[in-house]
């Protein structure tokens, strides 16, 4: 068996990436996606869905280099559940209404915005030495 996902949307912030203890390269970061309808009532509706995305190995030291926040960004990988729900992690925010973030394992990622559009500091598609769509390593390569 075997799924994928792919998400479209913006960065919320900037990436932050760590390293495991054996030394392998991590990066998370937040992509939002939109979505704007008209209700039966004829109010218009937005949506906006948040992704945790996990980036590792070369992929992550990639998207730590060129992503910030606001950067347009393809990610293709799987939905990893939440351990303890099997499901999204849910939260509660400062206001106290529920929240949900799904989590995502990038295993492609695409930057999709203009140097103009990241404040002329680059992108993988504009230049910078790095191909504008980053595969990253096998799943085995995974250290858990």
């Amino acid at each position: 068996m075997y799924h994928t996902i792919i998400i479209v949307g913006n960065v919320g912030k900037d990436p932050e990436m760590r390293y495991t203890p054996s030394g392998q390269p991590v990066t998370t970061f937040n992509v939002a996606t939109n979505r704007q309808y008209t209700s039966n009532n004829g109010q218009t509706v937005k949506e906006t869905i948040w992704f945790r995305i996990t980036a590792w190995g070369k992929t992550g030291e990639v998207c730590n280099q060129y992503l910030k926040k606001g950067s347009k960004v393809l990610v293709e990988g799987r939905l990893t559940p939440d351990p303890n729900t099997g499901g999204p992690r849910t939260y509660t925010r400062q206001d106290g209404t529920a929240g949900a973030s799904f989590e995502v394992t990038a295993s492609a990622v695409r930057f999709l915005s203009s140097r103009e559009e990241t404040g002329g500091s680059g992108s993988a598609s504009m230049g910078g030495g790095e191909p504008p769509y980053f595969t990253g390593a096998p799943e085995e390569d995974i250290p858990f």
